[in-house]
């Protein structure tokens, strides 16, 4: 990527410190730009988050932020399994992929990043902008002032509060059970048929897949890894969801529960469930995860992400259900966009209108995308026990749409079958 000149060198500031905003803050920065990333968390967020599918793009975008990419970036499989609810295969099929890590991303991409230039406890409190750049208060009392603002905080995005207060997330109809299970604590059976590949399981209404990650440490040794699972199932907004996002102690937590706050009730049923509905391999590995946790499922659809000097991008532009399995590449690749077009015509409004262009009609297919592979468990969360039966998936459908690279399906505009609109 070509170098800016001393003279075009340009102050941009990045909001939000994950993955999405520390690609564009290490390309950005490796184009000569200063560059300062606020992020509101303070220590480090190495190990939050799961299960990442790799492709070909994210490993341009590594690269482009600096970063080495060879083995060490994951667990490769081969193919992929449906398994019954007895065990057996019901489908098989051959896909190699490399399966990463939301911490192993986050390692590699901070470790390119200068510590002085990332900024945490810094909650953004307002923002501004006038002919010659944007100004930004954070609830510390600092302020920050650059040329272009860069806003990759998130579904809960304060800075799209601001800007386009009318963009909110809509909840899908269901959640995602999610954790990981260490390779060491599992049966030889389970690890015979299911460990080594990227597996699948479909009760009806329902979707669980897992597959291989790093174990602790990044340790991609046989014996040493983890498997990564997320289990899809229906939760009515007004009542299930509300009781899911309530811990043990009574607490409600609306915008998503901790972790470790997950109610020990809900887990046990969880796990029943498990033991009645799922392959037993799959009932092992739930049963042998410590901490699980779950996620509610919303979209987040923009008409507009780009707003004079600042830009939406990653979670805080969309969000795509995670059956599309492309929200880290997304983000890797609308920050490759926007260094793109600054690189081009500098570090100005014009540059941002011409991401927005080049990417809002994209970011809209994903989300319409992940939404047609989800649609058939949305339509029991939203309904109650509704009859989802014209809706069923079977295992080779599901197991070639699901977490695959639509690159070429996006510039086409057919990330959605048409037969479907």
């Amino acid at each position: 990527m070509p170098r800016v000149h001393k003279r075009d060198m340009a102050k941009i500031l990045v909001i939000g410190g994950s993955l999405g905003g520390l690609f564009a803050a290490n390309i950005l920065l490796r184009q000569g730009h200063e560059v300062t990333l606020l992020e509101k968390a303070m220590g480090s967020m190495d190990g939050r988050g799961a299960g990442i599918v790799t492709h070909d793009a994210l490993a341009d975008a590594l690269r482009a932020a600096g970063v080495t990419v060879d083995e060490s970036l994951g667990v490769p499989v081969t193919g992929r399994v449906t398994l019954g609810a007895d065990g057996e295969r019901l489908g098989e099929m051959v896909l190699p992929q490399v399966l990463t890590s939301w911490s192993r991303l986050y390692h590699m991409l901070k470790e390119s990043f200068p510590n002085e230039r990332y900024l945490q406890g810094k909650t953004v409190k307002t923002v501004t902008q006038d002919d010659n750049g944007v100004q930004v208060s954070c609830e510390d009392g600092s302020k920050h002032e650059a040329e272009l603002l860069i806003a990759s905080d998130g579904i809960r995005s304060v800075v799209r509060a601001q800007v386009a207060p009318n963009i909110q997330p809509e909840y899908a109809g269901y959640i995602a059970w999610r954790g990981v299970c260490d390779e060491s604590h599992l049966s030889k059976h389970t690890l015979d048929t299911l460990f080594n590949y990227f597996g699948f399981c479909l009760p009806n209404g329902e979707q669980m897949l897992g597959y291989p990650v790093a174990g602790p440490g990044n340790n991609t040794q046989v014996g040493q890894r983890r498997y990564n699972f997320v289990w899809y199932r229906p939760a009515s907004e007004d009542q299930e969801l509300i009781d899911l996002l309530t811990d043990a102690d009574g607490n409600y937590f609306p915008f998503g529960i901790p972790p470790l706050k997950v109610s020990w009730k809900h887990i046990a049923k969880m796990r029943e469930a498990a033991r009645a509905i799922l392959a037993p391999q799959y009932a092992e590995i739930l049963e042998k995860t410590a901490t699980p946790f779950l996620q509610p499922i919303y979209d987040v659809r923009s008409e507009q992400i780009v707003f004079g000097r600042i830009a939406l991008m990653g979670d805080a532009a969309f969000v795509g259900r995670p059956h599309v399995g492309m929200g880290v590449t997304k983000a890797g690749d609308e920050a490759l966009v926007i260094a793109r077009h600054i690189s081009a015509l500098g570090a100005t409004p014009e540059a941002l209108a011409a991401y927005g262009r080049e990417r809002l009609a994209l970011g809209q297919q994903v989300v319409a995308r992940a939404q047609y592979l989800g649609r058939y468990m949305q339509a029991q969360g939203l309904k109650g026990n509704g009859d989802s039966s014209n809706l069923k998936r079977n295992a080779t459908t599901v197991m070639s749409e699901t977490a695959i690279d639509i690159s070429t399906l996006l510039a086409q505009g057919k990330a959605v079958p048409e037969a479907t609109h």
